[in-house]
């Protein structure tokens, strides 16, 4: 199964993200990551084998993650896959900490994939026509955050869906 480890934000950030990337769509094109997809991925882990899958959505129930506040104020583009996102304009080094924090604890479960930068970001578009994000709107969002979750990435002939399997700190 594939999975990975995010930050999924609350109902009202996620709506208000979503009208940003409505707004990103309208310049840009591409496709629109739907409102229920939106998300912070903090460690993809790939294809996982159900055992592997089991034991890290059993350490995930056990993590504490220390409460945090996101502060997204920079749009950003990565050329392939002509990917826009939304970011901050600074480093956090409470996220840098944390996504370093889970790769030490996937690797001591024997799971590889460690990328060799982080750069925290929510995929608004997938396959832009165009990376120019000049004339979208200044953002100055916060997202206070105190929980990840282990998704599972499914794609059937209705296209993508994520179904959350644990969350940390929930017996």
């Amino acid at each position: 199964m594939r999975l990975f480890l995010a930050l999924v934000p609350p109902p009202e950030l996620r709506r208000r993200l979503g009208e940003l990337a409505d707004l990103a769509h309208a310049r840009c094109g591409g496709r629109r990551m739907p409102d229920e997809s939106l998300h912070l991925t903090l460690a993809f882990l790939g294809e996982v084998a159900e055992e592997p899958a089991d034991a890290v959505a059993s350490w995930v129930r056990t993590l504490a993650v220390t409460p945090g506040r996101w502060r997204l104020d920079h749009w950003g583009r990565f050329r392939r896959p002509g990917i826009v996102w939304l970011g901050a304009s600074r480093t956090d080094t409470a996220l840098q900490a944390l996504h370093g924090r889970l790769w030490d604890g996937l690797e001591h479960r024997g799971l590889t994939g460690r990328p060799d930068s982080f750069v925290p970001h929510i995929t608004l578009l997938r396959r832009a026509d165009t990376l120019e994000t000049d004339g979208l709107p200044d953002v100055r969002l916060d997202w206070t955050y105190n929980q990840l979750e282990l998704i599972h990435s499914i794609t059937d002939d209705r296209g993508a869906r994520y179904v959350s399997l644990a969350r940390s700190g929930t017996p």
